[in-house]
């Protein structure tokens, strides 16, 4: 059993989502963590959810990022606790220095919202422990901006680390333009710090945990999170 603590932001709009996920689908015990907090309480897994923290001012995730309750959430990292940012979470986990990288406005300027075919490149994180390495996965995206961008010398070392944990691929599992929804560098879908504990993805799993939704494969990653444990 894994305790979840959900960070709320002025702004978030997947908080809910993640809340009945863990709730009613998962049975994991569940709360709300108000930005104004500064203690994350008994979680195990801290989530950043997806939405617009603050209306996205200056650029999406740089003022979430010196909310009080995210130097709790540091802390959690950086003593090796489970740190998940999804679409706009993964976006203040790049502005908060956990992660590598940068995310910008999509190449081709539009927002999208599809399903994606999702590849499983590193299988050394606590999120795809489970997972075999190829796998593809089918989640959806819902961002503006999910351009993920690396320095070439910052891409290689993540590389040769396996922080690049999900890639945009076809059903087959190639890399293709067509595959990529935003433009991201490399096809970058989701990425890790060199621990593997905190994880930063595009997709949103919550919303691929139901067959009436669409799909289940969302359902995997915390799959491989409960085996973990």
């Amino acid at each position: 059993m894994i305790n979840v603590g959900v960070v709320v932001f002025p702004g978030s709009n997947c908080d809910v989502d993640f809340y009945y996920f863990c709730k009613d689908i998962l049975k994991w015990p569940v709360k709300y963590l108000w930005h104004q907090e500064k203690s994350i309480g008994e979680a195990d897994l801290v989530v950043l959810p997806g939405g617009f923290s603050y209306g996205d001012y200056l650029r999406p995730g740089a003022i979430a990022r010196y909310s009080p309750i995210m130097e709790a959430v540091e802390h959690h990292a950086h003593q090796g606790g489970l740190v998940l940012g999804i679409c706009n979470g993964f976006q203040v986990l790049t502005e908060a220095g956990l992660l590598p990288g940068a995310l910008y406005r999509n190449l081709n300027l539009q927002f999208r919202c599809v399903f994606t075919n999702v590849r499983i490149d590193s299988c050394q994180t606590p999120y795809t422990y489970a997972l075999r390495r190829g796998e593809v996965l089918s989640l959806p995206v819902a961002n503006g901006d999910g351009n993920y961008y690396a320095e070439k010398q910052t891409l290689k070392q993540m590389e040769e680390k396996g922080q690049i944990v999900f890639r945009y691929t076809n059903q087959q599992g190639e890399i293709t333009s067509k595959a990529n929804p935003s433009g991201s560098l490399d096809n970058i879908a989701g990425i890790c710090n060199s621990r593997g504990n905190v994880l930063g993805m595009m997709p949103h799993p919550e919303r691929a945990s139901n067959a009436l939704l669409g799909g289940e494969d969302g359902l995997k990653i915390f799959q491989s999170l409960r085996r973990k444990g």
